[in-house]
């Protein structure tokens, strides 16, 4: 308790609180807009349950990973195999897999956007469907992803625990309040779903590189996904702009 009271009277605490707090919301960011794009496909009575549950467990999880500090540092110390010392550690082993997931599903996704009609899977041969605990389970895998992520980028910004868990119940409750107004804009603007895969295939590629070791500065990322959405916005108020012209156009010739 006294260390919480010292902390609280601590202005650098505070500014690593508030560092932190951004860095964790621009992370959730990722882990959102694939929450609304997998969550969208389902019946409409479902989706903002299935939010709901993916957001919780994203909480769960980093707050439950809180607690593992210890090991998710020791995460990134290099793998040891039958005594035989590998380049990758298990943080790169799970970024790799999350990475690939991550690609495989942005492009299934792309699949079906540009040939909707129900064909079998390309990839898994199977009829193109998505059942509520198929959600669930591909969220809790992205999940687990970013927030070990998420851990590692709070672990390197500071070492006081109540400061993380602070910064992540606020990252996560931010991301609960935009989930419902990000899918409804999602479905408002089915163009915004193409942006948004052509994202998540991004991040998924980013995810495989620093897997191997190939560090990609995050301003990058997200100065291009910026751009790409001010491209986006533009092109969406160009297409109102050419249908009140039409609307105008056409309003004489019906009067």
């Amino acid at each position: 308790m006294e260390n919480i009271m010292a902390l609280a009277a601590d202005p650098t605490a505070w500014v690593a609180l508030a560092t932190l707090i951004a860095l964790e919301v621009v992370l959730g960011i990722d882990n959102l807009i694939f929450i609304s794009i997998l969550t969208n496909k389902l019946p409409e009575h479902q989706r903002a349950r299935a939010r709901r549950i993916g957001i919780g467990l994203a909480l769960i999880m980093r707050l439950g990973l809180l607690g593992t500090i210890a090991l998710i540092v020791r995460a990134t110390a290099p793998i040891e195999l039958f005594g035989q010392t590998l380049f990758l550690s298990w943080r790169d082993a799970i970024l790799i897999a999350g990475g690939l997931f991550l690609v495989w599903k942005a492009t299934k996704e792309i699949h079906h956007s540009v040939d909707p009609d129900p064909h079998p899977d390309f990839l898994s041969g199977r009829e193109a469907g998505l059942g509520f605990s198929a959600a669930i389970a591909q969220i809790l895998v992205l999940d687990l992803v970013f927030s070990i992520d998420s851990i590692i980028t709070a672990v390197g910004m500071t070492p006081h625990v109540p400061i993380m868990v602070v910064a992540v119940i606020v990252a996560v409750t931010v991301m609960l309040l935009a989930a419902e107004p990000l899918s409804r804009f999602i479905q408002k603007n089915p163009t915004l779903v193409m942006l948004a895969l052509a994202f998540l295939l991004m991040i998924g590629m980013t995810l495989i590189a620093e897997g191997f070791g190939a560090h990609i500065p995050k301003g990058y990322i997200y100065a291009a996904m910026a751009f790409s959405v001010l491209v986006e916005v533009l092109n969406m108020l160009a297409r109102r702009a050419h249908q009140r012209r039409s609307a105008v156009k056409a309003a004489p010739g019906k009067a």
